[in-house]
């Protein structure tokens, strides 16, 4: 599988997904550590893809949202940004609802109707 639809199984596969630099619990680089935090902060469950331990990953993720960066996060399937962004989402209280919103989202898409 080509490593592009890779990334895009994972971002629409998870309700809310940090691609950083180490993990949420050992970080690698401090915006990756600030981002993880604010988003741990909010209580909400996600998942993380370490890109130091995923070189595919780390090569081809600036291509697949044109964001050069680490880390990006993205919620309910779609690009939020990187540390900056996500703690001004967190500091104006808006990333906990969004965050809330989408793992709720999703837990009803897994529902059977």
């Amino acid at each position: 599988m080509d490593v592009l639809e890779v990334i895009k199984e994972q971002v629409e596969g998870n309700p809310i997904i940090i691609y950083m630099k180490g993990s949420p619990d050992v970080p690698s680089c401090g915006f990756s550590a600030r981002a993880s935090q604010a988003l741990k902060a909010c209580g909400v469950p996600f998942a993380y893809v370490n890109v130091l331990a995923n070189p595919e990953i780390f090569q081809n993720l600036p291509r697949f949202a044109n964001w050069p960066t680490f880390p990006q996060i993205y919620i309910d399937g779609e690009l939020v940004g990187g540390c900056d962004i996500t703690l001004e989402l967190y500091q104006s209280g808006e990333l906990k609802p969004m965050m809330e919103q989408a793992a709720a989202k999703a837990e009803g898409a897994g529902e059977a109707s």
